[in-house]
Formats: structure tokens, C-alpha cells, sequence
């Protein structure tokens, strides 16, 4: 069966309140964050225990996804906590 609506979600997760930020995207939030705990998502999440969802944002189709995670990781580290917070 072919799945004619998905969804993608562009995340930020980190390890502490104001601590290392790690920008992502995905088409399954749960599965994806389920690895980062699991010290099995990106390197860098694993270096630093990245396991805690901050902020989300969800879209329709992957490429405004990966346009929006392109966007939010070209920002200063100040934006990028104002957005969460």
C-alpha cells in the first residue's frame, strides 16, 4: 500500500537545560528520539547524551523539513534557545 501523506518533524534535542544543542531531522520522532536514548542516533547526540526533546516542529514533505533544518542550524546559538524557551 502506498502511503500518500507522511509526516517529517525537525527537532532539536539536548543533554541539559541551556546545554549542547543538536539539530535533526526525521519521518518518525518517536523511533528516531527512542535511538538517541538508546546512545544509537548521530555520534555527536551520543557524545554528549543528547536524549532530551526540546522542540519540534512537523511538516508534510521532507525537503521543507530538511529546508527548515538547514535554516535553524545557520542560526546563532542565541535564537536557537529563544525559539525553545
Amino acid at each position: 500500500m502506498k502511503r500518500t501523506y507522511h509526516n517529517y518533524w525537525v527537532y532539536i534535542i539536548t543533554n541539559k537545560p541551556r546545554g549542547v544543542l543538536y539539530i535533526g531531522v526525521t519521518g518518525g520522532i518517536d523511533d528516531r528520539m527512542e535511538r538517541h536514548i538508546k546512545g544509537e542516533g548521530a555520534a555527536f547526540a551520543k557524545k554528549y547524551n543528547l536524549t532530551r526533546l526540546v522542540y519540534y516542529e512537523e511538516f508534510q514533505y521532507v525537503e521543507d523539513a530538511i529546508k527548515r533544518e538547514k535554516q535553524l542550524k545557520n542560526w546563532h546559538r542565541g535564537w536557537k534557545i529563544n525559539l525553545i524557551e
